[in-house]
């Protein structure tokens, strides 16, 4: 049976290096950046703002609009705040960990790189006294149950590097006294978000909308806007981190009045992403996308002797970033350098044959692949990657058996 209809192929069998039969339209899997939206041609872009300024009334126009469809499309509540800021989604969320943490306690959680980083500022740059970190290895999410909801509590809903998300909001506490601080930048879009569990959301235009790199967004509800303006920090704060001014929130930095200059063609790009989301159904449409993205990886996982998820328990494994280890019994009892370079050359091989690109797990995370399954990729491309995933796998598992 051709690679292609037998998602199980293995290097012992006699179809193993033939390769399938069908090819994904885009080879881009990458985690981030991520796939243009279908279609995508710079030709759509309206350039008309270019060369303006980005005050001028038709720059804050443009900027407005891409506040006002992002709102729309996430049905954000009418008393939440979105603007756009400085530095991707680590800008927002180094603002929202420097602007508002110091007056409670905190618990971090952690459970792949990015999780690791916003402990370390806080830790080593902010040094806060009263800080509870809250770990787990790749594949696991910390004890959910333990976290104190009178402290604030700073956590990714999707582990990006770790192909790992929290199943949902119920075990964040609807009577909290602190602050919920989410990093959601390869969630939002893809993963419903129960907004009255979140004060704080923050995500970048370059993951689930595959829009460019440069500009964050940070999503903040009246109760992070209440510990803003009554909080006075007690380190300096750099201006792109500066969301008051005189104890009053700075409300123009959700009208389209940014901290420092935008690159208008990326707004325009954004603008062009969300007309997309909401040509195809707006949230609903999006979800839809991603969660048949994740079922054509599980079909394909029930069935492979080599494959696995990285995440120990389904309900946790991410629809986004999806992370995938290698289990085979032969893989595992190779020397550690060979085990790290089998994904890592399957990655190559997939490059060269132009089927996939940039699959290679993260750099901190165990040795694995890694498919971006964000809606802007399509779920035709992922089931035909499936097969070649087992060709490349066997063709090195032969080139490693050869000697």
């Amino acid at each position: 049976m051709p690679m292609a209809q037998n998602a199980n192929v293995t290097a012992n069998s006699t179809d193993a290096f033939a390769k399938p039969n069908q090819r994904p339209a885009s080879p881009n899997f990458s985690s981030g950046p991520c796939k243009k939206r279908p279609g995508w041609s710079a030709d759509a872009l309206d350039t008309r703002v270019l060369g303006r300024s980005h005050r001028s009334k038709f720059g804050k126009e443009r900027m407005e609009e891409v506040i006002d469809r992002s709102r729309a499309i996430l049905n954000l509540p009418d008393d939440y705040l979105l603007g756009v800021v400085p530095a991707s989604d680590t800008g927002a969320v180094e603002m929202a960990l420097w602007s508002l943490l110091g007056p409670r306690g905190v618990d971090m959680l952690a459970w792949e790189s990015f999780g690791s980083l916003w402990v370390t500022d806080v830790l080593k740059q902010l040094n806060l006294p009263d800080v509870r970190v809250m770990e787990a290895g790749y594949g696991k999410l910390p004890d959910l149950g333990a976290v104190d909801f009178d402290r604030d509590v700073v956590f990714t809903w999707n582990g990006t590097t770790a192909g790992v998300r929290v199943p949902n909001g119920d075990w964040i506490a609807s009577d909290r006294k602190g602050l919920t601080i989410c990093d959601a930048t390869s969630a939002i879009f893809a993963m419903e978000l129960p907004w009255d569990k979140l004060d704080v959301v923050t995500y970048s235009w370059q993951k689930v909308l595959g829009g460019e790199g440069g500009h964050g967004i940070i999503i903040l509800s009246p109760r992070a806007v209440e510990r803003l303006e009554s909080h006075n920090p007690a380190w300096p704060m750099p201006k792109i981190f500066r969301m008051t001014k005189g104890g009053k929130l700075i409300d123009g930095i959700f009208r389209g009045e940014t901290i420092n200059t935008p690159s208008m063609l990326v707004v325009e790009d954004a603008i062009d992403a969300l007309k997309w989301a909401e040509d195809i159904g707006g949230l609903d449409g999006l979800l839809k996308r991603t969660r048949q993205n994740r079922a054509y990886l599980d079909e394909w996982l029930a069935k492979s002797d080599w494959a696995a998820d990285l995440s120990e328990k389904p309900e946790t494994a991410s629809n986004t970033s999806m992370c995938i280890k290698i289990v085979d019994p032969w893989a595992l009892s190779l020397p550690a350098e060979k085990q790290a370079a089998l994904p890592k050359r399957i990655s190559q091989i997939l490059e060269a044959e132009e089927i996939a690109m940039d699959i290679n797990g993260y750099r901190d995370a165990p040795p694995g692949l890694r498919i971006w399954g964000g809606a802007t990729v399509e779920p035709s491309d992922v089931k035909a990657l499936l097969p070649w995933l087992d060709w490349a796998y066997a063709t090195v598992k032969a080139e490693i058996q050869a000697g």
